[in-house]
């Protein structure tokens, strides 16, 4: 017996807000609008021409009031603050900028810090933490590595080519980093603590060691990157590399180099957070699907049970 097929969600009624960001954010909200949701906006940059549908407001509250649905940059937290870098104040979620939302309200986004996280329980909203979702990440991956392939070209004199890289972290983006480093025939060397990404590595044609064996090959390092969202890079391993090493982090909020004690010792550290913004179209569509999908699951659901 075939079973009834679930009715389209009217997207009309739906109100979402997007705070925050940058021009994947921009292509997010006019994907919304186009949806037929009513979209309110802060924090990022409009087209001159305005989008369709979407209305700009002049503070955050202003574009969580009365909506059910908030979305929050991918790109995660830093200090209390969204990614925000072309919002004229900084953007901090607290109670106050949360309490117009509708009731049973949800927010999406990369990660939340303990101070959303308060103010949203006591409002009764839903957090969807979505940094660690891996079709996400896979989808925004290659727009991600062209961006950090970029920043390297543009931070060395030497050639990818032939050069000795180290990647920390072999998920989705270690994983599809090194491969591409490895194409344009760098001599590239995974550290990652799961013997299963170090034995997929190995398997790919690229050397591995367990994060305790990066020690051994510093002083031969050209380049390091990071995609470990956690503290593993330190001053002890630092130390060993070659003055004026490239060294990299291209995780989210808190990082995982200890980037003062990189620069400290004359090393070139960058701390590239959001280079998903190299592609915004193709970043912003990727995760406004992720996002449109996760929204009409929380309503059809909401819908049956009611």
């Amino acid at each position: 017996m075939d079973m009834p097929m679930s009715k389209p969600l009217d997207w009309v009624r739906i109100g979402i807000a997007i705070v925050g960001g940058d021009k994947r954010e921009a292509e997010i909200a006019r994907l919304a609008a186009l949806a037929g949701a009513k979209v309110k906006v802060h924090g990022f940059p409009v087209p001159p021409a305005a989008i369709a549908g979407v209305e700009a407001t002049e503070r955050p509250d202003q574009a969580m009031a009365g909506v059910r649905f908030a979305l929050f940059p991918m790109a995660g937290m830093k200090d209390g603050l969204l990614y925000a870098p072309h919002a004229a104040k900084p953007i901090r979620p607290d109670a106050q900028m949360l309490s117009g939302m509708a009731p049973k309200a949800h927010i999406i986004l990369g990660h939340a810090d303990a101070e959303l996280k308060s103010a949203a329980a006591q409002r009764g909203i839903v957090l969807h933490e979505r940094e660690h979702d891996r079709e996400l990440r896979l989808s925004r991956a290659p727009s991600v590595v062209e961006g950090a392939l970029s920043v390297i070209i543009q931070n060395t004199e030497i050639s990818i080519h032939r050069a000795q890289v180290l990647v920390f972290g072999y998920g989705p983006i270690g994983a599809l980093l090194g491969r591409a480093l490895d194409g344009l025939g760098a001599r590239v060397t995974i550290a990652a603590r799961n013997p299963q990404q170090r034995a997929a590595a190995i398997a790919y044609g690229l050397e591995a060691v367990p994060l305790d064996g990066a020690d051994a090959i510093a002083p031969d390092l050209d380049m390091v990157v990071n995609t470990v969202p956690h503290r593993i890079v330190e001053r002890g391993f630092l130390a060993k590399l070659r003055a004026g090493s490239l060294v990299l982090d291209l995780a989210s909020p808190p990082g995982g180099i200890d980037l003062d004690a990189a620069k400290s010792l004359g090393h070139r550290a960058l701390w590239a957070r959001g280079l998903g913004s190299r592609a915004p179209l193709t970043v912003g569509r990727c995760q406004w699907e992720g996002a449109r999908g996760l929204i009409e699951r929380i309503c059809l659901d909401a819908s049956a049970a009611s």
